[in-house]
């Protein structure tokens, strides 16, 4: 029985970029048989080239894997600084070249700028493509496209998106959803923190618990106003995105507690 391929995630710092370095490593990925799917330059968090290469390569044999980096570790000029099996964050370095920008205390809180929507979009649904219970919190001003990059990342992983609360168009309360709807496997839930605990009813109030306790993906935006009038906690979350205009824009509620506000405006 043929054993099953595995992706890898390999990635190594240049030092002196002499020609046929890349041709040397590939070799050695030849002559063990362990196949390279995607390979780019990989940017450091502030911008700059760093002289790093990602690799994600494929091969049903982990021992070589092991043999691999043993020899990396050997090869002049180059050092090894990745080799495993390949996180989200792998993966979209290699396809996009950069790695996404984390909170340097808080490792689940990622940071992403409006010109970055795509590789936004792209972190998403690879979240969304995962099954079991995922709690997605979404912070960001009005008009920055935090609903609109959920929608396209529910698109781009093949996913229904099923709206409990929003504002997208004007303001929606869910008090129930269909059969269908609450089959939620091919499903992504989303529910605005404000609207759903200051501005709805009961009736939303119960859809609303009855959806959290759900082992399903749902994604909730303001989600600091979600846990200020809930027994929700921040740390209950899965991932936190924080999705600004530009990077020093300051992400504020000071409008919410007088009622309607641009809040009310995606």
């Amino acid at each position: 029985m043929e054993t099953e391929k595995q992706d890898w995630y390999l990635e190594y710092e240049i030092h002196k970029n002499r020609p046929g370095l890349l041709g040397d490593v590939a070799s050695i990925l030849g002559m063990l048989a362990i196949n390279i799917v995607t390979i780019n330059g990989v940017e450091s968090l502030n911008g700059t080239i760093n002289r790093r290469r990602g690799m994600l390569i494929q091969t049903d044999d982990a021992k070589k894997i092991e043999l691999l980096g043993s020899i990396l570790e050997k090869v002049d000029n180059i050092t090894l600084r990745k080799l495993r099996q390949p996180t989200i964050l792998d993966l979209l370095a290699v396809r996009h070249g950069r790695y996404i920008e984390r909170d340097a205390e808080d490792k689940k809180t990622f940071r992403f700028v409006r010109e970055e929507i795509g590789v936004l979009v792209d972190f998403m649904a690879e979240i969304f493509k995962r099954e079991g219970n995922q709690l997605i919190g979404i912070r960001g001003m009005p008009r920055v496209g935090k609903t609109e990059s959920t929608v396209a990342a529910c698109v781009s992983a093949n996913k229904r998106w099923t709206f409990i609360s929003s504002t997208l168009l004007r303001q929606t309360v869910r008090n129930q959803l269909t059969v269908e709807e609450m089959n939620g496997k091919q499903h992504v839930y989303l529910i605005d923190g404000i609207v759903s605990t200051m501005r709805s009813t009961e009736r939303h109030a119960m859809l609303m618990r009855e959806i959290l306790r759900m082992p399903y993906t749902k994604v909730i935006e303001h989600p600091d106003i979600f846990v200020r009038e809930t027994e929700y906690d921040i740390a209950d979350f899965d991932y936190v995105i924080e999705l600004r205009n530009h990077p020093d824009e300051e992400i504020t509620y000071e409008n919410v507690e007088t009622g309607f506000s641009g809040f009310d405006i995606p």
